[in-house]
This record gives structure tokens, C-alpha cells and sequence, in this order.
């Protein structure tokens, strides 16, 4: 019972909803005490919008949002000074306002929310007889404080720290590496599985990407010095290489090799492709642990075979009768597994150095 509740209490995605709920609740009951305008929306809006799920990303969101709404208000402050008081006037005014804040938010996403501010502080300045720089001033202190409000959440609440949120996406990134190996060289042998390979190359792709955008949200911990002083960098930079490694092995199994040199390659690529595999399954519990990886000799050894193998083919001629697209698939190959060793290498380097801090 103690084991499911402690599951229960370390689930990113129920921690995440839970900090959610109290900031929306948090920013609506303060604006019902000073009687914000439309049930305080403004400033719940934004309390709820830009939490995410470390506390790097709500403080980035936070500034961005804050950001475009300071453009927007000023911008439609200045717009308004243009008279319009027939609907066509104002339509001309929306369009002169709207148009350049949507440009700039097409060039730079801090600006997404400008146009969206444009609009509100243009069409309904007049509803609440304010003027419109009373309204531009009234949302981007509403904006804030939302932002502010899930900033604190994030920070005091189940606090979820970007570097915690990389190293999850790391062991996940590891372990579709890890699927993903044997299938790829399976493919020396026989006619792989295009689907089975496909869902298994986005799903470690996918994992990448969200370890890489990571990054950014903890530069912004690392800025107020909240981040912890474990560096994913390192890690996240090895994992992109070794992902670019499987990438070209997977364009060299593409199709099977020639009978001749499947024979005696086949095997000792089946090796490796298992013994790599381990190795990364082994690496990615490390992380998840907390613990130091284990040495990355034996995966050196297993590729070491393959190469010595195929060096071994080409002094002996039997390379010779190959086409040059056979010959290409078996240079690709031997590039490949040469890489891999590097990078496995520092992939040992990178999650020591990260899991001993």
C-alpha cells in the first residue's frame, strides 16, 4: 500500500495537475478579493496557462507571456490614439494593430500573445469605461500577477526542477536507443520491419527533442539559480550524436547484405548489436537510479570485432565482386559502428560525470 502511494505521489503528470489546480484556484480567489474585473479571467488566464511542467518552463512561459503582453498593450495604446468611432475606422484600426504584432510573432514566439492583447485592449477598453492606457495598464498587471502566482506554485508546490524532467526524458531516450539497435541490425540478415522500425525511430526522436527544448527551461533555473548542478548538456549533446549514429546504421540495414558477407559479418553484428543494447538499457537505469554506469569495454570490444571483420574482408578480396551500392552499404556500416564506439564512450563519460554529482 506504502509503494503505490509513494508511485502515486511521484507522478509527474498528477504532481502537474495537482500545481495546476492551485494556481487557477490561487489567482481566482485573490481577484475575488480585490474585485478584478470579469471574475479576475486575466489573471487566471495566464496563472494557468503558462504553468508547465518544471519549474524552469513556467518561469520561461511566464516571461514570455508577460513580454508579449507588454508589446501588445503599448502597441494598441498607441493604435488607439487613431480615431475610430465608425466601424469601418475601427475595423482599419484592428488591422493597422493586428497586423505587424501577428509578423513579429511569426518571427519571434515571444510575441504570440501580442496580437491576442491588441485585441482585447482595442475592443474592449470602452466596456468597462476605461481609457486605453488604463486598460493596457490593468491587463499587464492582471498577466503578471497570474504569472507570478504560477511561478510560486511551481517553486513551493511539488516543486519539479528541469534538470529532474531532462533526466526522465534521458532514461526514456536511452531505453527506444536501446529497442531500437537490435531491430535496425536485424535487418543485415533479412527484409527488417519498415512499421516496427518507424514507430521505434520517432518514439527515440521524439524523447531527444523533448530532452533538447529541456535545455532551455533549465537556463532559466540556472539564471535565478534554482537549477541543480548536475549539466545535461553533455549528456543531451551524446544522445543526439548517438541517435545520428543509428540514423546511419539504419540507412546501411536498409536492405539485406550479400550472402558472402552476411555469412561471416551477421553474427559478430548481432553480438554488438545486443551487447550495445545492454549496455544502454544499463546506462539508462544508472540514470534513473542515480547510480554510476557501468563500462562501456565490452560494447568497444564487440565493435572492434565487427570492424577487425570487415577489414579482414576487403584484404582478402572478397569485397571485390560487390557493386558499388554494396560496397557504400558495407563503408556506411564500418562508419557507423566506429562512431558508435566513440560515442559510447563518451556516453559512459557524460553519465558518470552527471550521476556522481
Amino acid at each position: 500500500m506504502l509503494q503505490s502511494l509513494t508511485r502515486w505521489a511521484r507522478d509527474p503528470a498528477l504532481r502537474f495537475g495537482i500545481r495546476a489546480t492551485i494556481s487557477a484556484l490561487l489567482a481566482f480567489s485573490i481577484t475575488r478579493v480585490i474585485n478584478a474585473p470579469l471574475h479576475g479571467l486575466w489573471a487566471v488566464l495566464p496563472a494557468l496557462v503558462v504553468m508547465q511542467t518544471s519549474a524552469g518552463g513556467s518561469i520561461r512561459a511566464t516571461t514570455d507571456y508577460v513580454l508579449g503582453t507588454f508589446a501588445g498593450a503599448v502597441y494598441a495604446t498607441i493604435v488607439s490614439l487613431i480615431p475610430h468611432n465608425t466601424p469601418r475606422a475601427t475595423a482599419a484600426v484592428l488591422a493597422l494593430a493586428i497586423a505587424p504584432l501577428a509578423y513579429a510573432a511569426a518571427r519571434n514566439p515571444v510575441f504570440r500573445l501580442a496580437p491576442f492583447t491588441a485585441l482585447i485592449v482595442l475592443l474592449l477598453a470602452g466596456e468597462f469605461r476605461e481609457g486605453p492606457i488604463t486598460a493596457a495598464s490593468i491587463r499587464l498587471f492582471e498577466v503578471a500577477f497570474g504569472g507570478v502566482v504560477a511561478v510560486a506554485v511551481s517553486l513551493l508546490i511539488l516543486p519539479e526542477r528541469a534538470h529532474s524532467v531532462g533526466r526522465r526524458q534521458a532514461v526514456i531516450a536511452l531505453r527506444g536507443l536501446a529497442e531500437l539497435l537490435p531491430t535496425l541490425l536485424s535487418g543485415l540478415g533479412r527484409k527488417a520491419d519498415v512499421e516496427q522500425v518507424s514507430v521505434l525511430q520517432r518514439g527515440a526522436g521524439a524523447a531527444i527533442t523533448a530532452l533538447v527544448q529541456t535545455l532551455s527551461e533549465e537556463e532559466h533555473e540556472r539564471f535565478f539559480r534554482l537549477a541543480a548542478v548536475e549539466d545535461l548538456r553533455p549528456l543531451s549533446r551524446t544522445l543526439l550524436r548517438l541517435r545520428h549514429d543509428l540514423v546511419i546504421v539504419g540507412r546501411a540495414c536498409a536492405v539485406p547484405l550479400p550472402v558472402v558477407i552476411a555469412a561471416r559479418l551477421t553474427p559478430l553484428v548481432a553480438e554488438a548489436g545486443l551487447s550495445i543494447s545492454r549496455y544502454m538499457g544499463a546506462c539508462a537505469q544508472a540514470l534513473d537510479k542515480r547510480q554510476i554506469p557501468p563500462p562501456s569495454e565490452t560494447t568497444a570490444v564487440a565493435l572492434a570485432a565487427c570492424a577487425f571483420e570487415i577489414a579482414s574482408m576487403r584484404s582478402e578480396g572478397v569485397t571485390r565482386p560487390l557493386t558499388a551500392g554494396e560496397v557504400e552499404q558495407l563503408f556506411a556500416l564500418g562508419f557507423a559502428f566506429e562512431e558508435l564506439r566513440r560515442n559510447l564512450a563518451d556516453l559512459e563519460r557524460s553519465a558518470r560525470d552527471w550521476t556522481r554529482v
